[in-house]
């Protein structure tokens, strides 16, 4: 959890009226398969303490406890059926709306929630293949051009991680020695 993704999730709700943004850690990511270094355990407390204090951000579980590879469609799912007659978005950036068509039951998402579209530097704002029904709700806030590498690569250097991340999480990586590798 760096300041980019704090930054889109408070523009999000800020712009877009939600009642709240739960943000879901995934177990495993199909796309990126090599990309977690630091325990389910560890990035679940690292978002607990990112988002302290902040009433409006929730976190789930959800796809830590069901383990095994995460899809999006899985998780809308599960939101649907624990959130009966909820309007539920799905906060994804820019770049990743590109692939949009080529995640798991592609069409299937545009039924179960909203897409707010956040925009990343030199990404697209639409989609590469058409899925039907796709409601998509653009959100401009200024672009943190931070990502979880830049994060990692900070901490391996022995750089300091200010502006990157909370300063909880900051100290949680220190004490626990994360990402030196």
């Amino acid at each position: 959890m760096h300041a980019g993704h704090l930054g889109a999730a408070r523009a999000a709700w800020e712009r877009h009226g939600l009642d709240r943004v739960i943000f879901v850690p995934a177990a495993h990511v199909p796309r990126k398969p090599d990309d977690w270094v630091a325990s389910a355990g560890d990035r679940l407390a690292m978002l607990r303490l990112a988002i302290d204090s902040q009433p409006q951000f929730e976190v789930s579980d959800y796809e830590l406890r069901k383990g095994g590879l995460s899809y999006t469609v899985e998780t809308l799912r599960y939101f649907r059926e624990s959130l009966p007659g909820g309007e539920l978005f799905w906060i994804v950036g820019g770049d990743q709306l590109a692939r949009l068509h080529e995640w798991k039951d592609a069409p299937e998402l545009a039924g179960l929630a909203e897409f707010i579209v956040i925009a990343r530097p030199g990404h697209p704002l639409h989609p590469a293949g058409d899925i039907p029904g796709l409601r998509l709700h653009r959100c401009d806030c200024p672009p943190i051009a931070i990502s979880s590498t830049d994060v990692r690569d900070c901490v391996r250097r022995g750089q300091p991680l200010t502006g990157l991340v909370p300063e909880s999480v900051a100290e949680y990586i220190a004490a626990h020695g994360l990402y030196r590798k």
